[in-house]
């Protein structure tokens, strides 16, 4: 069967075969040419069909009932969120049930919950994961160019660059078939710059790496910036025709000292100049920001500052030239622009316009004064949860009780929850402690389109049975809300009636899919958005003459050094930061259902530099407990001198006492709501000196 890769955003393709040996099913798995990876899979994507073929899925609605789950119809399963729904909205109102989504989700299956959250139930607050991946990098793309799209020129492009800076990127173990994009460029003379507090797989292809303190890369794109407007490296006709706002910009990075910005972000002066100068002088180059760059308490203003980087040398809108935001999830991309981010309607419209919401109620048959307005992001969701504002929640394709910071009080909240629905393919931590799980299926048995991280739309196309009586996201959307009453607003029996109905919903918004059909997907292997209208090729590479904004300029702006909000002391000595590794996606909950994925990493653990642990007498391979203000962990220590000595590392893949977001900031970007995941305070000890 044709499929793709249902983890990372590149979105590879690939044929799943089965055959028989011995009588047994086995199956083999070939990459399949495209566009966006070329042909390639990395061991995630190889081993995917293991999780989807799994003995552990779920088969059937299941109901908690003294404290077991026992199998129920789907009819008992829709009458019971019938009646719960509608008690708790007659005694709380509509605001009073929250719903929660997945950056995995298709488009179309976003889309309809976006939609099943505001005609069906009429609440405001809806939110997803995605918050967790994108929202800084999407608020700063939206303020500087007037649009977001995750990489603002095709991949193929990256070959063409001579300077490539990766701020916060560890693309060798998140989006590995992207790596040869990055070999290729540098085989034909490309300087390579990695931001990173670790050496990693993608900072050993870089010819400089930049190892960086936690949470100060805001400051360190002040030193490059300096250096570069100082020693005339910018590009003066596109920053006056262009741009707005350098002269500000100008005058800031003039009060500021480099020796200064070294000290606080670690980063000797003279690697910063190397940095600056390599960029400066490149005759094109890309500026690439990730999750460590982005998952900050300043993350907005970090990524706009690497954005001034790519505006005021002119590295924008041509051949080897732009920006990227490396998206995490798989459909990180197209999962936020069509309705299921609290501020959003379909076709990244504004909740909060009045000619958005005018649009969109006709489009759904509704008044647009019975649209609900906005709501708030996903941690602040678990906030209200926790203070009993909202009293059921219904969770599409995530695990927010691993996923969100500060997990110890996020799990408390679910429990307070009088009634918590979670779709899903497993028993999942948040699906634990459900009242009800409803079943779903998975990327081989569901087709629907998902947007990769250059803006590329492609459809999946699914092969295999259902299994079970797992259903479809969309199916289930459609048939709850029939249940609610809403029906003639549902009345979907394919998920390409379903995308029919977004590309009317998004025509004429910033992400516009009104000229992509499945029918062109099938034939062109993918279409970029914005496609206005079914004869356009859609954009391939953005801001070619003019920026989104209405004056056709990229806003500049003055950003000053910040640092995290929580500060390392003498009991909390040390800076801990987060991220992923090859083998494993997300919570882990699909991944660790591949017994592949899982013999080859089964169990988290501590990055910390032998010098570090010496000191805190911890030995390679022991059991330590990290602990921060909020909470603790057990993980397996492993010395490595590839991390900063005042920084530890963890994976974020395990729930349990492995889960890192036990301990992790609950602190937000007051622009976008994205908790600082990647620094805290922490101190570190062996496991025995707490018995």
């Amino acid at each position: 069967m044709d499929t793709q890769c249902p983890f990372c955003s590149v979105q590879c393709k690939m044929i799943v075969e089965e055959r028989s040996t011995d009588g047994s099913p086995a199956y083999t798995v070939t990459p399949k040419p495209n566009k966006a990876s070329e042909g390639r899979l990395c061991i995630k994507g190889m081993n995917a069909y293991q999780h989807a073929l799994s003995g552990e899925r779920i088969l059937f609605p299941m109901a908690k009932v003294d404290s077991d789950f026992v199998r129920v119809s789907w009819e008992e399963a829709h009458r019971l969120i019938e009646s719960k729904f509608a008690a708790i909205r007659r005694n709380y109102g509509n605001d009073a049930i929250g719903v929660y989504g997945g950056g995995s989700l298709t488009n179309e299956s976003a889309y309809l919950l976006g939609k099943f959250a505001r005609v069906a139930l009429r609440t405001r607050y809806i939110d997803y994961n995605g918050r967790f991946c994108m929202s800084a990098a999407a608020s700063a793309g939206n303020k500087a160019f007037g649009l977001d799209r995750g990489l603002t020129n095709p991949l193929s492009d990256i070959a063409l660059a001579r300077c490539i800076i990766l701020a916060g990127t560890n693309i060798a173990e998140c989006q590995p078939t992207l790596m040869p994009y990055f070999t290729q460029a540098k085989e034909n003379g490309a300087f390579i710059i990695a931001i990173d507090p670790r050496r990693t797989g993608t900072t050993e292809l870089a010819d400089l790496h930049l190892n960086v303190k936690p949470g100060m890369d805001a400051a360190l794109a002040n030193g490059l910036l300096k250096v570069i407007v100082e020693q005339g490296y910018t590009d003066q006709a596109f920053i006056d025709g262009r741009t707005k706002g350098f002269k500000q910009l100008k005058e800031h990075l003039a009060s500021m000292d480099l020796d200064h910005i070294a000290d606080i972000t670690g980063v000797p002066a003279g690697r910063i100049r190397q940095a600056a100068e390599a960029f400066g002088k490149a005759s094109a180059g890309m500026v690439f920001t990730a999750r460590g760059v982005e998952q900050q308490t300043d993350g907005y203003l970090a990524v706009r500052n690497f954005l001034n980087l790519a505006l005021v040398t002119g590295k924008i809108g041509r051949e080897g030239c732009g920006y990227g935001a490396i998206t995490g999830q798989g459909n990180g991309q197209g999962g936020r622009e069509h309705g299921q981010k609290a501020d959003q309607l379909p076709g990244y419209r504004s909740i909060e316009n009045e000619a958005d919401r005018a649009y969109i109620a006709g489009v759904w048959g509704i008044d647009a004064g019975d649209l609900p307005g906005k709501g708030v992001s996903a941690y602040e969701m678990m906030e209200k949860v926790h203070g009993e504002e909202i009293r059921a929640l219904f969770v599409m394709g995530s695990n927010p009780v691993v996923s969100n910071p500060n997990a110890d009080f996020v799990e408390a909240g679910l429990r307070k929850l009088d009634f918590l629905v979670v779709t899903d393919m497993f028993l999942s931590e948040t699906a634990r402690m459900a009242d009800l799980i409803l079943p779903t299926t998975s990327y081989l048995e569901n087709e629907g389109t998902l947007t990769n991280l250059e803006g590329r739309v492609l459809l999946r196309e699914a092969g295999r049975q259902a299994p079970g009586e797992a259903k479809h996201d969309w199916q289930i959307l459609s048939e709850i809300a029939a249940w609610l009453g809403k029906a003639s607003f549902f009345p979907y029996t394919a998920a390409e009636q379903v995308f029919e109905e977004l590309r009317i919903a998004s025509r004429g918004g910033i992400a516009d899919y009104y000229g992509i059909t499945y029918e062109r997907l099938r034939r062109e292997e993918g279409v970029y958005w914005p496609c206005p209208a079914p004869g356009h090729p859609g954009e391939r590479r953005m801001f070619e003459q003019s920026f989104a904004h209405p004056d056709g300029k990229a806003e500049l702006i003055a950003v000053n050094h910040h640092f995290p909000k929580e500060q390392v002391s003498e009991y909390y000595p040390l800076h801990l930061t987060t991220g992923r590794v090859l083998t494993h996606y997300l919570t882990g909950v699909q991944t660790r259902r591949s017994h592949t994925l899982a013999a080859r990493q089964f169990e988290s653990y501590l990055e910390i530099h032998p010098a570090t642990a010496k000191k805190h007498r911890i030995e390679d391979a022991a059991l330590i407990r990290l602990e921060s203000r909020r909470g603790s962990i057990v993980v397996r220590s492993k010395l490595t001198s590839d991390i900063r000595e005042d920084t530890v590392f963890v994976p974020m893949h395990w729930g349990g006492i492995q889960n890192v977001n036990k301990v992790t900031n609950e602190a937000l970007d007051p622009t976008c709501k994205m908790p600082g995941f990647k620094v805290c305070a922490v101190q570190v000890k062996p496991l025995l000196e707490y018995d």
